[in-house]
């Protein structure tokens, strides 16, 4: 069934006040976390298609987002086109639980953020959530900090009480920003749920973060899942950079100021003015010497 840009699976399955969940990549997804959460909700919730793009091409340049090639089950050569997939599950109360793989899109942007949104009211969704990951100035060696807004006084009140700190980024940002703005104008609750990382250690799947962002919705939404397995592969890749971090006088030397900023960070947030605090920036020096960490770490 064709609906705006998408093809739809038929039947159409009955939601029961659905809330949808977002990933988006490149964008907001440092160490696979949006894409790892969805894997791990997908399993245990037991997804199905719902819907895809009906020719991603009028949104992607697939010289940016490259075809697969694979072999299938029968030896046979397949292709793979970059798309955006839709999937939905029962979820565990009241609410059942829409997942969208978002791309960033590369041109006819109004026209794919339209889609999105008139998908979100077809299926009368509830809220609209992004889930992912930002690299920041934070240390490996303490709780990973999320922020994230929300539109709606309860829901507001839901995440600050699982230690959701507002968030105070301004700059840059994926031209789906506008979808929690069209969603929150067609009356559709919103929220953000975004984990920060540290910067010096660039996992390509950074199981910390999502062991994070799982924890958060499982209480949100009172589920139970089996996290044991996540939690070790998080523990073993943090004793990891730890292990690097000993080896140097100066790498650990530096991890210790920014775990002084953290401190300082946590305690202004626990202040009452979430958000609006102001950090105190590492120079330029400790910056770049950052960067270089993350150079070395992801390609170890």
């Amino acid at each position: 069934m064709k609906f705006r840009a998408f093809n739809l699976e038929e039947p159409l399955p009955e939601l029961n006040n659905p809330h949808a969940f977002a990933s988006l990549r490149p964008w907001v997804d440092v160490g696979s976390v949006g894409r790892l959460t969805f894997r791990s909700l997908e399993r245990h919730f037991q997804a199905q298609n719902l819907a895809k793009l009906d020719r991603p091409g009028t949104f992607f340049d697939f010289t940016r987002y490259r075809p697969t090639i694979y072999n299938d089950g029968d030896g046979q050569r397949q292709t793979t086109v970059p798309n955006v997939h839709v999937r939905h599950a029962k979820g565990p109360g009241d609410n059942d639980f829409i997942f969208l793989h978002l791309l960033e899109p590369h041109t006819n942007s109004e026209v794919y953020i339209d889609s999105i949104v008139r998908l979100l009211d077809k299926f009368n969704v509830k809220r609209y959530c992004l889930l992912g990951a930002m690299y920041d100035l934070v240390p490996h060696t303490k709780p990973i900090l999320v922020t994230g807004t929300a539109t709606g006084e309860q829901t507001l009140q839901e995440v600050r009480g699982l230690n959701v700190q507002a968030s105070s980024y301004e700059g840059p940002t994926s031209i789906a920003s506008v979808i929690s703005q069209e969603a929150a104008a067609r009356g559709i609750e919103t929220m953000g749920l975004i984990a920060h990382l540290p910067q010096y250690a660039q996992l390509e799947a950074d199981h910390a973060g999502r062991l994070c962002i799982l924890e958060i919705l499982s209480r949100l939404y009172n589920f139970t899942m089996n996290l044991d397995r996540i939690k070790e592969r998080a523990r073993q890749q943090y004793d990891e950079v730890t292990a690097a971090m000993n080896r140097s006088p100066e790498v650990k030397g530096l991890v210790q100021q920014l775990e002084n900023q953290y401190e300082e960070r946590v305690r202004r947030q626990g202040g009452g003015s979430p958000g609006q605090e102001e950090e105190s920036p590492l120079s330029q020096e400790v910056q770049d010497f950052l960067d270089q960490m993350g150079d070395q770490f992801s390609n170890n």
